[in-house]
């Protein structure tokens, strides 16, 4: 099999889905220890000059790059997989064997990225875009004056209606690595056995930890928890 063909083969797709996935895992490690920031109490020092870092280096803003285009890549392949199982899928089986066969959120992974996706644009809208393109209010920190990207954490989650979208959107969040952050091992050759089921384990208690910490940002500022 040639590589061209490879790549847009059923197994190819999964292939790059499953390295897309993981390398977008890496970065929620990234992003919830920056957000994480929030719960020093200081005011937003160390987040705005987390952010700060972040958006001024240049190796990171190389990363971002390569980080946008595995986003494309995985949603376009998980686009293009749903559409064909569901393709294939026009004749029912006689009896549903419903979570014996396999979890709710297996069998509904194009559903919870596709909501993923909106949730994703509201994010960027709100803090991505703003950061770029947008001359925020600055706050002096060492010396230098530094976007005061902690202010509009506060200003944005200060809407209730905003605050159960980005929950719900953590929700989806949540049910989508379940599934995917095994999946994506298995595809990439781990064996069943008690590779897998560590594997399983850590990537539940990553979902988990992961997903409630970025539940709890809007709660935290909404409820005043942080200062």
């Amino acid at each position: 099999m040639k590589w061209s063909e490879f790549f847009t083969s059923s197994i190819g797709k999964k292939f790059i889905m499953s390295l897309t996935g993981i390398s977008l895992i890496a970065f929620l490690v990234v992003h919830v220890g920056i957000n994480a920031t929030i719960w020093a109490n200081d005011g937003g020092d160390m987040f705005n000059k987390a952010s700060h870092f972040m958006g001024t280096t240049v190796v990171i803003r190389i990363l971002e790059v390569g980080l946008f285009v595995g986003l494309i890549l995985h949603i376009i392949q998980g686009l293009v997989l749903e559409i064909q199982n569901r393709s294939r899928r026009k004749t029912g089986y006689a009896v549903s064997l419903g979570n014996r066969g396999s979890k709710w959120y297996s069998r509904s992974m194009g559903l919870l990225g596709t909501l993923l996706l909106f949730f994703l644009i509201m994010h960027l809208s709100h803090f991505w875009v703003p950061s770029r393109f947008s001359d925020l209010p600055t706050v002096d920190i060492d010396g230098k004056e530094v976007a005061n990207q902690y202010a509009e954490i506060v200003r944005v989650f200060q809407s209730p209606l905003v605050d159960v979208l980005y929950i719900l959107g953590c929700a989806s969040l949540l049910y989508h690595l379940l599934h995917g952050f095994q999946s994506a091992f298995r595809t990439l050759g781990v064996p069943n056995g008690k590779y897998m089921v560590l594997i399983k384990r850590v990537g539940f208690a990553f979902s988990v930890i992961v997903c409630v910490a970025f539940a709890m940002m809007p709660v935290s500022v909404y409820l005043e928890w942080v200062s």
